[in-house]
């Protein structure tokens, strides 16, 4: 048995129409518009609210905390809000709550002149530097930390977290799940590529949140229950839970936003499978950053890139067989049929409007879900 969750980051325009980062945006502009959402009882426990309390609804701002002289949290540099889904026994469930809970955050900041902008690498701001700069108390947390230690590609980059468990699979089996997913993540992140602006103008790439992120941060996280499971890496594979619901979860990290859900349907099947699959042997620990960033420049494009991620497609919808699932990767197929990503899109509309402003205000326009 699978289960199967979604987190979802999604960056603004503000009322004056400038992108809602750090330099634009309080704690409370977001916060707001959050207030105004619906609390569900019944998600509890199997969302965690965190130790700072801002992690309370299926929606929270996503940002950067600092912490007084303790681990008291005084504020939170903000930098989006992601929406996060409960947990499903299908994938059709959570793009289905993914889509509800998009349209609800959408009218929710429509009310405070925000509206939801597909973003996967800040596309004016490369870097992110706290203002005030980090005190001592701060700076001994990041250090304790690795992966902590990136908060400035963090503070930077915009993307979901594709979950998926297996149901009576051991700790050894997960990890080795979160090997073969960071293996082959080279190949499978193109179909999700949306980041082709870079310091306020084009990118000669495709995915400029991956050639920069991936290597430094996970591309897969298997969260495990012991202290002596852990695996050390850095980027981090393993992760204690934190709450019992996460013990056994895969967390994809590596793919770029979409503003079509249908995307993370298929690619949330596309792992299925390859958890399913017992044909592709590739293993690793940590992503390879070079190979990432060959395909965030050239994608399908790339003989290589396109021939892996053929191949790891048909073993996918092979180990699927007759799963009802097996239709969500269709619209994977047309992108490898036209060797196009949705950032060739993007690039295409920027040729005409010349404005990522304008480019971006277009998107998530489409019926969604």
């Amino acid at each position: 048995m699978f289960l199967f969750g979604i987190e979802h980051e999604v960056a603004f325009l503000n009322p004056e129409g400038k992108f809602a980062d750090f330099s634009q945006t309080k704690f409370a502009d977001f916060n707001q518009i959050i207030e105004r959402l619906p609390t569900y009882p019944s998600d509890y426990p199997q969302l965690r609210i965190g130790d700072a309390g801002i992690k309370i609804k299926r929606w929270y701002i996503e940002g950067f905390e600092r912490f007084a002289d303790s681990d008291k949290v005084i504020d939170c540099h903000a930098k989006g809000i992601e929406i996060r889904t409960t947990i499903h026994s299908d994938i059709q469930g959570a793009i289905t709550e993914l889509s509800e809970s998009f349209e609800l955050l959408r009218e929710g900041a429509a009310n405070f002149g925000f509206s939801p902008v597909l973003v996967s690498f800040n596309p004016y701001n490369l870097v992110f530097e706290p203002q005030p700069p980090l005190n001592d108390y701060e700076i001994k947390q990041l250090e304790a930390y690795p992966d902590e230690q990136t908060a400035n590609i963090h503070m930077v980059t915009y993307g979901p977290d594709l979950n998926i468990s297996v149901a009576d699979l051991s700790t050894e089996g997960v990890i080795d799940i979160g090997k073969k997913l960071t293996y082959y993540s080279p190949y499978i992140v193109p179909f999700s590529y949306s980041s082709p602006f870079y310091k306020g103008v084009l990118w000669d790439g495709l995915s400029v949140r991956t050639f920069i992120r991936t290597g430094k941060r996970p591309a897969a996280l298997v969260f495990i229950e012991k202290q002596e499971q852990l695996i050390n890496s850095i980027p981090s594979l393993t992760k204690i839970a934190r709450i019992p619901a996460e013990v056994g979860r895969i967390e994809f990290k590596a793919c770029d936003s979409c503003d079509d859900f249908l995307i993370y349907a298929a690619l949330l099947t596309l792992l299925k499978g390859l958890v399913l699959d017992k044909t592709l042997l590739g293993r690793a620990t940590v992503p390879d950053a070079a190979l990432h960033q060959l395909s965030a420049k050239e994608a399908f494009d790339n003989e290589d890139i396109f021939q892996n991620a053929t191949k790891i497609l048909q073993a996918a919808e092979v180990a699927l067989g007759d799963d009802p699932d097996v239709h969500y990767l269709r619209p994977l197929k047309v992108l490898l049929a036209k060797r196009k990503t949705r950032s060739h899109e993007l690039i295409e509309m920027f040729h005409h409007l010349s404005s990522i402003k304008e480019v971006i205000k277009q998107t998530y326009h489409a019926e969604i879900g």
